[in-house]
């Protein structure tokens, strides 16, 4: 590994940030999920200031690894990980990319944005399937803390919601 000798900027870092996925949502970056608040990089070494999805999400300490892993491997030395709870994370950080993402996964991305206060059952989700809005709540937990789960009437097939908040 050579280590880091050229100036570097926050943009590098944030191409870098890029290419660290979600564990529980492998199609997900880091980036696609808002969860990188802030890049600071002072006398060589880079802070990454993250906001789990969840204040006690079980996958952070999983990410920040995985983040740190991926400065080590490009060369970065003095790598300083900062976990912030407020703001509180909310799907409104998502990217329009990441949403996309979800969805070619078989994840309903998330309806509206954090204000809007629907209830789950008044939702109209789109099955990310068939695309239909013939859907129904089964369950308002689905596979993490952060989905609920659905079925699609038409198709007949469940599927995640990742949940607005």
């Amino acid at each position: 590994m050579e280590k880091v000798t050229k100036n570097i900027t926050a943009e590098d870092i944030w191409k870098i940030m890029e290419e660290v996925y979600d564990p529980e949502i492998p199609v997900l970056s880091v980036t696609d999920l808002g969860i990188i608040r802030d890049i600071k990089i002072i006398n060589k070494q880079v802070e990454i200031v993250i906001t789990p999805t969840y204040s006690g999400c079980p996958a952070m300490d999983f990410i920040a690894t995985n983040i740190r892993m991926a400065l080590l491997q490009t060369g970065f030395e003095n790598i300083k990980i900062t976990r912030q709870l407020s703001p509180a994370w909310t799907t409104d950080w998502m990217s329009e990319k990441g949403k996309e993402k979800l969805q070619a996964y078989g994840i309903a991305p998330p309806v509206g944005k954090s204000f809007d206060k629907a209830y789950l059952d008044d939702l109209k989700v789109e099955c990310p399937l068939c695309h239909s809005i013939n859907t129904k709540l089964i369950s308002q937990f689905g596979s993490t803390a952060c989905k609920a789960l659905y079925q699609c009437n038409d198709c007949k097939e469940p599927f995640d919601y990742f949940k607005c908040h």
